[in-house]
């Protein structure tokens, strides 16, 4: 079998590796902040729906946005020459784009707030954890 054949499912091993590590830190991260803010008076009402989020559902979003950065990272490693860059440039764009619907979801004030922050905490624990692995991984 070729040497390039083999080495490209064991550089998906260990970006999903790094990433399966960084997808419970970001959870705990998000969960642990949106408890934080909850105590300090952010409610989570959002009136355009009627509900108000409850704090595992931080949890199951944050864990599938993060599983789907993820996935990215996999795709930019197998057809990108510059995977880091790339995905950096890509999850930095959809993180901006992200802080829209906050903005828009008609909210108190600290519950804009709160939610702005929430969208920045995991991707401040995955972007950096997926571009360093994804830096080495395109070295090797």
């Amino acid at each position: 079998m070729n040497a390039s054949r083999t080495a490209a499912p064991r550089r998906a091993r260990r970006l999903a590796a790094a990433g399966l590590l960084a997808v419970p830190a970001a959870v705990a991260a998000t969960v642990l902040t949106a408890a934080l803010a909850r105590a300090a008076g952010a409610d989570f009402a959002i009136p355009a729906g009627g509900e108000t989020i409850p704090l595992p559902g931080f949890a199951v979003v944050t864990g599938c946005c993060c599983l789907v950065g993820l996935a990215l990272a996999g795709a930019l490693l197998r057809w990108s020459a510059r995977p880091a860059e790339r995905f950096v440039q890509t999850a930095l764009a959809l993180t901006a784009v992200s802080l829209v619907p906050p903005l828009l979801s008609g909210g108190s004030g600290p519950t804009i707030a709160a939610l702005l922050v929430l969208h920045l905490v995991p991707a401040a624990v995955m972007i950096p954890a997926l571009a360093v692995r994804l830096r080495r991984l395109a070295g090797s």
